[in-house]
């Protein structure tokens, strides 16, 4: 055997062991079709999992503390859209969305988070990113996503949400349309979700003309090292599900029309925001 295939195996051998039998349990249930060498149609591989999963198992479990609601309410077969608010400069809210999803939910599900367009070009992430199972953001690849199955994420305040003024914590932002005529288009329900503690992670102030020079959306800056919220404070993470939501029409409507469809999610996570703030009882505890 080669050092490089040995060394390969003890560190698959040890992350096992950290991620422990519920990891194993979860993943020997993904409904995920896989060719005869374990990848599905977008690069996605099942053994590769495991060091993504880690890394959210961590921040899920031990920096987040996260508790979770209302998951008994999934749909237990079928396409899912996750629509979510999104908050705290970096997405470490998706990050324990799709931990909740894999650990927690009842059969587990890999949700697929949609990356940037630009993300493919990056070196190592493209082939991360598809052996982790997330994909590139275009309207095709989650058609073909939700007809298989999948669970998708979806942030529709984009780097609005997570750049916003710490004085607007909670308060949604605008939201996009194409995850609505997504869901016509597939007939698939929309899960309400609710993310209570990511404001609070990464207290920044956006420098927006350094932004706008860099061609960011965003450059956030905290009031502690290393000032760039690199490293998250540990806020307590509570995540509320609520009930699916289904909608009929035309995905081709005018926008007026699916702007009423929805303001309906947009009032429903917004709810559950009000309802996970009222409940807390401390941001960090």
């Amino acid at each position: 055997m080669g050092l490089s295939k040995f060394l390969r195996r003890q560190t698959e051998r040890w992350v096992d062991a950290r991620l422990g039998p519920e990891y194993e349990e979860a993943t020997r249930a993904l409904a995920v079709r896989q060719n005869e060498y374990g990848f599905d149609p977008f690069g996605f591989h099942r053994d590769s999992l495991r060091y993504a999963a880690l890394i959210a198992r961590f921040f899920y479990r031990d920096w987040f503390r996260t508790e979770t609601f209302g998951l008994e309410q999934l749909p237990r077969s079928g396409g899912l859209l996750l629509v979510a608010n999104h908050s705290g400069q970096l997405p470490f809210d998706g990050v324990c969305i799709g931990a909740s999803m894999l650990l927690d939910a009842h059969p587990p599900r890999l949700v697929r988070t949609m990356v940037e367009r630009f993300v493919p070009a990056v070196p190592f992430a493209s082939y991360l990113f598809n052996r982790w199972g997330q994909i590139t953001g275009t309207p095709d690849n989650c058609r073909r996503l939700l007809a298989d199955g999948a669970t998708i994420l979806v942030f529709p305040e984009g780097a609005r949400g997570i750049s916003k003024p710490f004085s607007e914590r909670y308060r949604l932002q605008d939201f996009g349309l194409g995850f609505m005529r997504l869901a016509l288009q597939a007939n698939t329900p929309i899960i309400p979700v609710a993310v209570i503690g990511a404001e609070e992670q990464a207290p920044a102030v956006n420098l927006k003309p350094l932004a706008r020079s860099l061609g960011l959306p965003a450059f956030p800056v905290v009031p502690f090292p290393p000032f760039f919220p690199l490293v998250p404070l540990p806020t307590r993470y509570r995540l509320h599900f609520g009930a699916p939501l289904t909608f009929t029409g035309d995905p081709d409507d005018d926008d007026e029309t699916i702007t009423d469809k929805v303001r309906v999610v947009k009032s429903s996570i917004q709810s559950l925001i009000q309802l996970g703030l009222e409940e807390r009882k401390n941001v960090f505890w």
